[in-house]
């Protein structure tokens, strides 16, 4: 025993993990997620692009998550929601989509680094406390098993099961399927998104009876004019769903017609 009162063999191994830690930390210092620059701790960002970041706080839209320049009052919503109800009950991002945002993404999309995910899903974890429940399964916007061979991974997927661990969610990978194998979403204006993803997804009913009538959070990592999101959404709710929420990491916010 040491003098903590624990069995030298737990002793020894702590110390020989701490010194392995130590040694890899100074063979492969951490480094910012963004821009490569040497960090303190690693899965962060370096200073000034933690600046670059624009996180979305109150007041914003209780439906939308749209951010409000000024408090609107209590139970306030955005002229999106009023316009155009969607099809989930709440969406929330934990940032907006400015630069920084979408070199993340893209990097964590593009270039093969699902660790990225864990960054994003702190974020996410405390923009969404709201929607994280014992209530709820988090479900991840599927893509098409053509598109995820391409990739290897659903960044989707990643942040869903980063989020999971961090607020001890279920998380059902599965439930909702990708069967039509639409174009990307990128360039398309907003109608054009809507006609590209509507009836491309399926609900696995099997899954969903054995999980009885929870609510389903959908995770994302962008929400833009929130057509893929409101396509998924609509096919849970035709499946049975009573409520679908959305958690993204960052969303737009833009005018209908401007492309992405």
């Amino acid at each position: 025993m040491d003098d903590r009162g624990r069995p030298f063999g737990a002793w020894l191994r702590e110390l020989a993990a701490t010194v392995a830690g130590r040694a890899l930390d100074a063979a492969f210092p951490p480094v910012c997620l963004a821009c490569g620059e040497a960090v303190l701790t690693p899965d962060g960002l370096c200073s000034g692009c933690w600046s670059q970041l624009v996180p979305i706080s109150r007041p914003f839209c209780p439906v939308l998550g749209l951010p409000f320049a000024s408090d609107m009052g209590e139970g306030a919503l955005s002229v999106q929601a009023i316009a155009d109800p969607p099809p989930f009950s709440r969406a929330r991002s934990a940032v907006a989509y400015t630069d920084l945002a979408r070199k993340l993404v893209s990097k964590l999309k593009y270039s093969d680094r699902p660790e990225i995910a864990l960054f994003c899903a702190r974020m996410m974890v405390c923009a969404g406390h709201e929607l994280l429940g014992s209530d709820g399964v988090l479900v991840p916007v599927p893509l098409h098993r053509a598109r995820q061979r391409q990739r290897r991974y659903n960044q989707s997927a990643e942040l869903a099961r980063a989020i999971g661990r961090l607020a001890n969610c279920t998380l059902d990978t599965d439930l909702v399927v990708r069967h039509r194998h639409t174009i990307q979403q990128v360039g398309l204006n907003a109608s054009q998104r809507t006609r590209n993803v509507d009836g491309a997804f399926r609900v696995n009913v099997a899954k969903l009876d054995r999980l009885g009538a929870r609510r389903v959070v959908l995770i994302d990592d962008v929400l833009t004019t929130g057509a893929t999101v409101s396509a998924a959404a609509k096919a849970l709710k035709r499946a049975g769903v009573s409520q679908v929420d959305v958690l993204s990491f960052a969303r737009v916010v833009f005018d209908a017609d401007m492309t992405v």
